[in-house]
């Protein structure tokens, strides 16, 4: 195909290369980053978007995404799709998505799970939100870029998905640091603690696959320094937007609105911007009963 992509950051750069490393005819825009290689810059969005079948965006957030959506769908031709790959909130996934039609396109929105490490490798899911013609055209992308793609529903229901996904991952990763900071403090050996936990009810894809102690389970950014797989930074931005969501639909989300406050003070007041949201564990470990 040929495709425009239009966010070619930390994510948004390695699923442009695997497209174009696929065969596809990619032509990429970032007003920062630099375009990678076997990606053909264009000067602007709207000149990656011309004349493309699928336009893929990969952007910060609502407000940037409506801004861009506006200047590439009078430059896209008609019947063409915008597939939008941010995690924004479902609000402006929605409103993005009644745009494209006016203009004569379709519109799918798509948010991720799998972090850089999976945009680099072609292993991301995908949770789309869309018409079943329009997730249909962009299946050969998602099977290039990702390993799964789950068809969640109409537009806006792909960001709605991954905004309940990760206010999961949040509360249980903060659950999971939480009790290795204890297991310490009691003096249980954390390998004992991961080889109970992670066969028993207290298993998660926080401890199993992602587990915050160092040298515990399968190899996770704990074991580089906490240097970002999937950033606190980020967690906190979903974790926001998961509670905008409630508030909008007069959803009771306790656990999820006390992650967003441990994620605020975690990024905004302590140490923990720029590292991994596992990152958690070690500020438990810091602090007593009383904080």
């Amino acid at each position: 195909m040929k495709i425009g992509f239009i966010g070619l950051g930390n994510m948004g750069g390695p699923m442009a290369v695997n497209l174009a490393a696929a065969g596809h005819e990619v032509a990429g825009f970032d007003l920062a980053a630099p375009c990678p290689a076997g990606v053909a810059a264009a000067e602007s969005a709207a000149e990656a978007a011309r004349g493309a079948e699928v336009v893929i965006t990969m952007l910060p957030n609502g407000a940037i995404l409506r801004a861009v959506a506006a200047e590439i769908h009078p430059a896209m031709v008609p019947g063409a799709v915008h597939l939008d790959c941010s995690t924004v909130d479902v609000e402006s996934a929605r409103d993005v998505a009644e745009a494209a039609r006016a203009a004569g396109l379709d519109a799918v929105d798509a948010p991720v799970s799998g972090g850089v490490g999976g945009a680099t490798a072609g292993t991301l899911t995908f949770m789309a939100g869309g018409s079943e013609a329009g997730f249909a055209r962009v299946a050969p992308l998602f099977e290039v870029m990702g390993q799964k793609a789950v068809h969640c529903g109409a537009s806006g229901d792909g960001q709605a998905a991954k905004i309940c996904n990760n206010m999961i991952l949040g509360i249980t990763m903060i659950g999971t640091c939480e009790a290795f900071a204890l297991a310490d403090k009691l003096g249980l050996d954390r390998q004992s603690l991961f080889d109970v936990v992670s066969t028993s009810s207290g298993s998660s894809w926080s401890v199993n696959a992602y587990c915050p102690a160092p040298g515990v389970g399968p190899t996770s950014p704990a074991d580089s320094g906490y240097r970002p797989g999937f950033a606190a930074d980020l967690m906190l931005k979903d974790l926001r937007l998961s509670q905008q969501a409630a508030e909008a639909v007069d959803a009771d989300t306790p656990l999820g609105h006390a992650a967003t406050e441990l994620y605020a003070r975690f990024v905004e007041e302590e140490d923990g911007s720029g590292m991994d949201f596992s990152a958690m564990l070690p500020r438990f470990e810091k602090r007593g009963r009383d904080g």
